[in-house]
């Protein structure tokens, strides 16, 4: 079988195809032949080597995709030959074939296209958790969007949308603003002027709640945008690192919330896992969630699927097609 390689830390041209044995599925373990593989932010801070996700290395990245059961292994009850499958949180995604966790499987209807489960499994629960747990979206609740074309975004949209929140998405381009409509923005503005326009919205009350997946040049202006209680939820950092700050600024800010949320934490249950998955996969098949996979790759690609999503050329999900 082929897998992506990472002998070392760095840029997009540490990643290597190369060819290794097929794995073989232990107790409790499902051997999957890869139909597409998730490409995600976290597999950049891998490469990169930023904590908290670097690791042991040689190591092949990736940690989401969907797959047939080619091989069912000891203690599994459940699952059986032919079944297709998808998966988050499961590193070694980058390959051909993976042996998959059973408790980690989810399986896809048939109403939903492998591509789509693929791209809805871990945006998809990221974009549930963030608009169900972190922070419930209620009807009216003026919502700020962060990277509102990119593929948490666009999926975080329409989820708020749904709960009956309104949206002020943030854009770098005219071509993603139309797309952040697309998805149901209410207002869509610029980084540098995003904060205006929540003034504007709100009567200068701020946003309820602030989800920022962007980090260092955002923060700042993403604390100002919060109303009185008003709620951070920060969960990534595709633009750096947050330095330390002095928490008296939420005091100062109105006794402001913030949270640094992660998807491992909100499906470490079987039940959580199998319920978001449900969730998501059913407004898919019902056409009330609308996926959009914006960059198809195949796996001798990866290096330019990364340096594409690194330099924000990507819109929606990214995806890795074996040959």
């Amino acid at each position: 079988m082929r897998a992506v390689l990472m002998r070392r830390n760095g840029g997009p041209e540490v990643l290597e195809v190369v060819e290794v044995p097929d794995p073989e599925p232990g107790p409790g373990q499902l051997l999957v032949d890869v139909s597409a593989a998730g490409v995600n932010f976290a597999d950049v801070y891998q490469r990169q080597g930023t904590p908290p996700y670097g690791g042991e290395l040689p190591a092949v990245p990736g940690q989401e995709g969907v797959g047939t059961v080619l091989a069912v292994g000891p203690d599994v009850e459940g699952f059986a030959e032919g079944d297709r499958v998808a998966w988050a949180d499961v590193p070694g995604s980058y390959a051909t074939r993976i042996a998959v966790p059973a408790d980690r499987a989810v399986p896809v209807p048939p109403q939903v296209d492998p591509r789509n489960a693929a791209a809805v499994m871990l945006q998809g629960m990221t974009a549930h958790y963030l608009s169900h747990t972190s922070y419930p979206v209620a009807s009216g609740d003026p919502v700020v969007v962060h990277a509102a074309a990119g593929g948490v975004g666009l999926l975080l949209t329409q989820l708020v949308k749904l709960r009956g929140g309104t949206v002020i998405g943030t854009t770098s381009t005219d071509r993603k603003g139309d797309l952040a409509r697309q998805a149901g923005a209410d207002h869509v503005a610029r980084y540098d002027t995003f904060l205006d326009v929540v003034r504007e919205v709100t009567g200068g009350a701020g946003a309820a709640v602030v989800y920022d997946g962007v980090g260092r040049t955002t923060f700042d202006h993403s604390l100002a945008a919060l109303r009185r209680r008003g709620l951070l939820v920060f969960y990534g950092a595709s633009s750096g690192d947050v330095p330390p700050f002095d928490t008296a600024r939420l005091a100062a800010g109105g006794s402001l919330y913030l949270t640094r949320p992660s998807l491992p934490a909100h499906i470490a249950t079987r039940d959580e896992l199998l319920k978001r998955a449900a969730d998501v996969f059913g407004w898919v098949a019902e056409g009330r969630l609308t996926v959009r996979v914006g960059g198809t790759y195949p796996l001798s690609d990866v290096s330019r699927a990364h340096a594409d999503l690194e330099g924000r050329r990507t819109t929606g999900k990214v995806l890795l097609l074996p040959e």
